[in-house]
């Protein structure tokens, strides 16, 4: 991740699900709060309700590639944390990046014009 990186203590999370500002779809729900510094910080959650391991770490890695790949269309100095839902595990990539545009939009943390894939 070029302008990014993790959200790793619990308190920051803590503090992004009370202070910060969410969206919702049906496949995750987008939180973030601006951070005062010049690059991002994310945050991927994905509960045991995902199913096992294996389900879990593909959520998790197909959500970071998502951030991964739009992060230059994103403003710069927020965190955020993706939290995953049940209806994740059996998305495909392409509805979770338009699960995630969709509520960075919701948002208003989209810095530029975005493309629609459809």
């Amino acid at each position: 991740m070029k302008f990014s990186s993790s959200l790793k203590n619990n308190y920051e999370f803590r503090r992004l699900y009370s202070k910060g500002k969410s969206a919702a779809t049906p496949i995750m729900v987008v939180y973030y709060r601006k951070n005062g510094r010049e690059y991002n910080q994310i945050g991927i959650t994905v509960s045991n309700k995902i199913g096992k391991a294996v389900h879990r770490n593909r959520v998790r890695r197909r959500l970071r590639e998502i951030y991964r790949t739009n992060e230059t269309k994103l403003r710069r100095g927020i965190d955020i944390v993706l939290v995953a839902r049940a209806r994740s595990r059996y998305s495909t990539y392409w509805e979770l990046e338009k699960a995630f545009l969709t509520a960075c939009e919701k948002l208003g943390i989209l810095s530029g014009a975005v493309q629609d894939k459809s």
